[in-house]
């Protein structure tokens, strides 16, 4: 009697099959992320240029780019502005403040609930860029609606403070991202747990310290790390502030624009690209680590033995 084979796969298509079914995503893949990836490094090594005789014919200056990137004062600037934008909106901004309505709302019915949703959902939905000109409006100095309520005309948020306008800016930009996670993993936390823990006693922080954080590390670590890639990438506070006033807030991606498409410098452009692919990678296995680290304390827990 002949032995049955058995299948290459868990879904019983074999291997011809299976390559088969994946291959238009692998081709898109390669297509729109791996070949960009290749050729952005390859021009990251040359001195290409928008236009001139750089254009027609690059030559390979090897790493000078990348050293002259992270020599440059401005790029060093625009990195630390990056790296505040990216603290001050995504991980105090958006997580704490979407934490903050997630718990708030919880245990909240009623129209007020359905309206403080529906103004963070809009804020999300809407396109960047009409964003972006909505908070301009907000912010002009002539005819802008926070002068007009605040009864300071001509004064220049934009120019005066253009770093904490983008903030605040993304801050209500992102936040329902945030206050959704959150509100999903709230909903994982027994009730009984809180209970007890009330009638024992514990406030708001013990509660929230003892009880909810445990049951949400690896939610909050996993919205940070998504929030912080995305914010650290983000070009929308171009159409607020265009980077200026003076380069204040100027921001990595602005300054890939500016280096670029403005300067012309494509070379130098997808170098500094490359160092923020870098830069992403670093935050990501930071977070990774974090969270490989708890799940193996976890692990360790459950089956009895000793914390690691």
């Amino acid at each position: 009697m002949a032995r049955p084979t058995s299948a290459a796969d868990a879904a019983g298509l074999g291997r011809g099959r299976a390559v088969a079914f994946v291959l238009p995503a692998l081709v898109l893949i390669a297509v729109f992320l791996v070949f960009p990836a290749l050729w952005t490094i390859y021009l990251g090594l040359t001195d290409y240029r928008l236009t001139g005789l750089a254009a027609a014919n690059p030559q390979v200056v090897g790493l000078d780019n990348y050293t002259g990137a992270l020599e440059d004062p401005r790029f060093l600037t625009s990195l630390w502005l990056t790296i505040l934008y990216v603290g001050g909106s995504a991980i105090i901004g958006q997580a704490g403040l979407g934490f903050a309505l997630a718990w708030i709302l919880r245990s909240r019915t009623g129209p007020l609930r359905r309206v403080v949703e529906g103004v963070v959902l809009l804020s999300w939905i809407l396109p960047s860029t009409v964003v972006g000109f909505l908070w301009f409006a907000l912010l002009d100095r002539d005819d802008g609606t926070l002068n007009a309520l605040l009864h300071t005309p001509g004064f220049a948020w934009l120019l005066d403070y253009p770093l904490l306008s983008i903030i605040i800016f993304n801050v209500w930009r992102g936040t329902a991202f945030s206050m959704m996670l959150y509100s999903a993993a709230l909903e994982n936390v027994p009730p009984s747990h809180l209970e007890t823990a009330r009638l024992a006693g514990a406030g708001v922080p013990q509660q929230l310290r003892d009880v909810v954080f445990p049951h949400l590390r690896r939610h909050i670590l996993t919205n940070l790390l998504l929030i912080s890639l995305w914010t650290f990438n983000d070009f929308t506070p171009f159409v607020l502030t265009g980077g200026g006033p003076e380069g204040r807030s100027e921001i990595l991606p602005v300054y890939v624009y500016r280096v670029a498409l403005r300067d012309g410098q494509l070379g130098v452009g997808a170098a500094i690209s490359f160092l923020i692919l870098l830069i992403n990678l670093v935050f990501a296995l930071a977070y990774l680590r974090l969270l490989r680290g708890r799940r193996r304390q976890q692990e360790v827990a459950a089956a009895g033995g000793p914390p690691a």
